[in-house]
């Protein structure tokens, strides 16, 4: 059993910056690829980022590369999403997910391959 908790979303002017936590309980942290998924008003969940376990492999989707940095911290049990350059099409909450199974493509954009979520934490970007 994973228990996440995200942190760190809240109102930025377009342009500006957030820093989003994700803390992670459990022993096995590393085992687990960890991704980065939001949902906006009225739309469905949408996949942002995925790490790997052991930080090897992160994929982004295409409307978040050069902005947004994915990273994890496995002795803390946290992983973090950097974003910057925030557009107001970035607001959402946004959801960290665990995935036991470390899906490959296509797997990891599957909000259904992730085996544990959190409870999101908003983010508003204001024009």
């Amino acid at each position: 059993q994973v228990q996440l908790v995200e942190s760190g979303g809240g109102l930025v002017q377009a342009g500006g910056s957030l820093r989003l936590s994700c803390a992670a309980s459990g022993r096995t942290f590393s085992s687990y690829a960890m991704g980065w998924f939001r949902q906006a008003p009225g739309m469905e969940r949408e996949f942002v980022t995925v790490i790997s376990g052991r930080g090897v492999n992160i994929y982004y989707t295409d409307s978040v590369k050069g902005r947004f940095a994915i990273s994890r911290d496995n002795a803390k049990n946290m992983v973090y999403l950097q974003m910057n350059s925030l557009k107001p099409e970035d607001t959402a909450v946004y959801y960290c997910a665990a995935d036991r199974g470390g899906s490959l493509y296509p797997g990891y954009l599957n909000p259904n391959e992730y085996d544990y979520w959190g409870q999101g934490t908003r983010v508003t970007v204001s024009t």
